[in-house]
């Protein structure tokens, strides 16, 4: 048998801190099925030794220890479901039996010893896998405890084959042996093989057999004398005789010989191995307690996802509220998942800090005892560091003492009755409570049933007020109306009830939170095929008054909490709806958020390759230009090509479109787009050009087209009166006259020379321009011509007149 399971102590758990064992603790695992709880957590550890320690699971017992444990399951669950194949025991033993065995002064067997080096490597690379102080604080300070020995590792390793024989490189003498001792089987074998070549007609068969450890030949009775050697067997009919030669006699003798000089010599090296794991026995238990505790907190966390549990919070404070929701038994749900049972009904419990006794009322059958039970285990299952079966996120303190009776006590061997059965155990309850520790959690199944019902009444009310003065919470099974009127006269109890259908006449396992319930009897009755007769005198025997007072009470709480439900039900689908529209309408402006994002980031990648070919097209224009080869058609095509890049790249302006039929007057109020202030209109020019304005204390003369009305409008000037002039004939441009303003000579220059003075004409010019270039070859006249195609602000280009200039004159018209 395995030494007892020692968990580490932790820094507010002393080693010594006595376990909660006496009778009534006992009792309340038995009545619970903890111990069968237990055994399902054995299936899921991955050592022969965490599932012995499984099946005979220690509880903490202390609070700290409880949210160690606690932590240790969430921390292995999480990195076992983070690594692939999830996290690998293989390797492990225990090493407790051998260690015990060295540390005394004996030899262990060399698979034993071999163990003990898979058990360091498989330490080594565990630890490995978890050593990460950010993510799982406290399985890290766990192994820091640990000392994996990697030069026994070693040492073992080299000494040890696989299977736990001793290798011929352990030890020389070793080695030599053994080569001896095959020489001279080798020897042997060749003779006895040469022989059954010789002697074959005397012998029964070709094969060499074995007879206590003794190579023999199958030699005929009558012909035994032609084979001289030791008769060690015969056949069942005698006419077989099993001999071993006498040439290979001395062989086999010496073989023995070396068999225990070489049986010796392994031992001595056992002994040596031995005596290096009894010099780190320490070391190597402390490496075992860790490795069992990370095996339990990995057996803890997959049991519980297996469940669908999630961790509980543990509060210090002992009058915290009890909230688990849609708790689930973990019994039930191993025979739902492994016996293909029927599904588990959850129920949601919700206790107060202020409430200490709790009062289940409910027909037979109704799921009464379940409910306690499954609270009974959730409490342990919490304070062992388990995740517990249920939704959301499970709170309750942690109880020092979890009591109950349930069941029935009734023993034919001590003479006890039912009633008597249940007070022995109450008084066992009551006085755990009086010397135990706190707080307590009580479950009572049935509370004074067993006797008559007036006293049985009284016993148990005055036991549960009994309980709300010692216990922290008491939740209690009964069908005594009376017990129901408690809540009314005490704020510290509550009732709960197991939900009926009336109309299929069976149970819904549903727990009802502040509402009474009905024993229904005389329903299940019916439904279990009672004789309708019974059952019509039974309702005509029960009391007008009783049925009255109690249970139309109860009927009317059930069919408003219908009514609440109903409304609940009703507000929770419109709530869902209204969550469903917010989600669309944050998806949909999420959508428009994310297209606008795209269509700007795809606009600035335009703009980024408009920029990149742009910048590149004026790097090679001026390569061009600083080339030695480069002259003036060279420079004037390059400035043709930078005012096309400038015009494609240039963003097109925004323009308000004016809102026509607006002249100021004197004493409107203007603004002036030079100064963006307002003004006040002094006087107005003749022409309605010019306008004298007040802009504070400054008074000035404007132009009509410097100024807009205050809603943006712009002026629209006075009609200019038409001059008309006489064209002079033969040529386009009779509308305008040539002067030397608007006169441009250009001979003498370069095409580029000439587009920049042409250029710097055009921007002032108000009408046509005449350019002088003359005829000469016409590189200069092409060259403008050219330059001026592209010319956005350019209308047209002709010949003068003859008069001035004909083809040696171009004029040219601007927009």
């Amino acid at each position: 048998m395995n030494p007892p399971v020692a968990f580490l102590p932790t820094a507010t758990e002393p080693a010594t801190e006595r376990c909660l064992d006496d009778q009534a603790w006992q009792e309340t695992l038995e009545l619970l099925e903890w111990p069968l709880v237990c055994q399902h957590l054995s299936d899921f550890t991955s050592t022969r030794m965490g599932r012995d320690a499984a099946r005979t699971l220690e509880l903490p017992v202390s609070l700290a220890a409880s949210s160690q444990r606690l932590a240790e399951t969430v921390e292995m669950v999480v990195l076992d479901d983070l690594s692939e194949g999830g996290l690998s025991f293989r390797g492990v033993v225990d090493l407790r039996p051998v260690l015990l065995r060295c540390s005394k002064g004996g030899v262990a067997s060399g698979e034993e010893l071999l163990g003990v080096a898979e058990t360091l490597a498989a330490a080594r690379r565990l630890r490995r896998q978890i050593d990460q102080p950010d993510l799982r604080p406290v399985c890290t300070a766990l192994i820091e405890r640990m000392v994996t020995l990697p030069e026994l590792e070693q040492r073992l390793k080299i000494a040890l084959e696989e299977g736990g024989r001793v290798a011929d490189r352990a030890s020389a003498p070793l080695a030599g042996l053994r080569q001896q001792w095959q020489g001279l089987r080798q020897e042997r074998r060749d003779k006895l093989q040469e022989m059954l070549r010789r002697l074959g007609t005397v012998l029964q068969d070709t094969v060499i057999a074995e007879r206590h450890g003794r190579p023999v030949l199958a030699v005929k009775a009558g012909a035994v004398s032609q084979v001289p050697g030791q008769v060690h067997d015969s056949s069942a009919s005698g006419s077989t005789l099993f001999v071993e030669p006498r040439s290979v006699l001395s062989i086999g003798n010496r073989l023995v010989d070396l068999e225990a000089r070489i049986r010796d010599e392994e031992r001595k090296v056992l002994a040596e191995l031995s005596g290096h794991v009894a010099e780190e026995e320490p070391t190597l238990a402390q490496l075992v307690l860790v490795l069992l505790q990370l095996d339990l907190a990995l057996a803890r966390g997959r049991y519980g996802r297996w469940l669908g549990g999630v961790p509980p919070q543990l509060n210090d404070n002992p009058d915290a509220s009890f909230l688990l929701r849609e708790l689930r038994h973990p019994l039930l749900i191993w025979q739902q998942k492994k016996a293909g049972g029927p599904t588990v009904v959850p129920i949601s419990v919700d206790v107060s800090s202020s409430l200490r006794v709790v009062a289940i009322t409910g027909p037979n059958t109704g799921g009464k005892t379940v409910t306690l039970k499954s609270i009974g285990l959730a409490a342990l299952m919490a304070r062992a560091g388990m995740l517990i079966p249920c939704s959301g996120q499970p709170s309750l303190p942690w109880c020092a003492q979890i009591l109950a009776d349930i069941g029935d006590e009734q023993s034919l061997q001590q003479s006890l009755s039912t009633f008597s059965g249940h007070v022995k155990r109450i008084g066992r309850i009551l006085s755990a409570l009086a010397s135990g520790p706190a707080p307590a959690l009580v479950l009572l199944d049935e509370v004074g049933a067993g006797t008559d019902p007036s006293e049985g009444t009284a016993l148990a009310s005055a036991l549960l007020k009994a309980l709300a003065d010692r216990a922290r919470l008491t939740i209690a099974t009964t069908h005594f109306g009376e017990l129901k009127a408690l809540k009314y006269s005490d704020s510290r109890f509550e009732n709960a009830s197991v939900a009926f259908n009336a109309e299929t006449l069976s149970p819904t396992y549903d727990l009802l939170w502040g509402i009474p319930g009905r024993s229904n009897a005389l329903a299940i009755a019916s439904r279990l095929g009672l004789d309708p007769d019974v059952l019509n005198q039974a309702q005509e025997l029960l009391a007008p008054a009783a049925e009255g007072e109690v249970n139309s009470v109860i009927r009317g709480l059930e069919e408003q909490r219908q009514r609440q439900q109903s409304a609940a039900e009703d507000a929770a689908a419109l709530l869902a709806r209204t969550e469903l529209l917010h989600d669309e309408l944050l998806q949909r402006w999420e959508k428009q958020k994310q297209q606008s994002e795209v269509r700007q980031e795809q606009g600035r990648q335009r703009l980024e390759r408009s920029i990149r070919d742009g910048q590149k097209e004026v790097r090679s224009l001026i390569r061009r230009l600083r080339d030695d080869r480069a002259d003036g058609e060279t420079a004037r095509r390059a400035g043709q090509r930078l005012r096309k890049l400038e015009d494609s790249h240039r963003p097109p302006p925004e323009r308000r479109q004016p809102r026509p039929g607006w002249m100021p007057a004197i004493g409107d109020r203007i603004r002036l787009l030079a100064l963006g202030k307002a003004a006040e209109v002094l006087a107005i020019s003749d022409d309605g050009l010019q306008l004298t304005v007040r802009c504070g204390v400054m008074r000035t003369t404007i132009d009509l087209t410097g100024v807009e009305s205050l809603d943006g409008r712009k002026a629209e000037p006075p009609p200019k009166p038409v001059v008309k002039v006489q064209a002079r004939s033969g040529g386009i441009g009779g509308a305008q006259v040539r002067n030397s303003r608007n006169t441009l000579d250009v001979r003498g220059m370069r095409v580029h020379e000439a587009e920049a003075a042409l250029e710097e004409q055009l921007r002032h010019a108000h009408g046509p321009v005449w350019v002088i270039h003359g005829i000469g070859t016409g590189k200069l006249k092409r060259g403008l011509k050219a330059w001026l195609d592209i010319v956005p602000y350019v209308e047209r280009v002709v010949d003068a007149d003859q008069a001035d200039g004909g083809p040696g004159c171009s004029v040219v018209w601007v927009r």
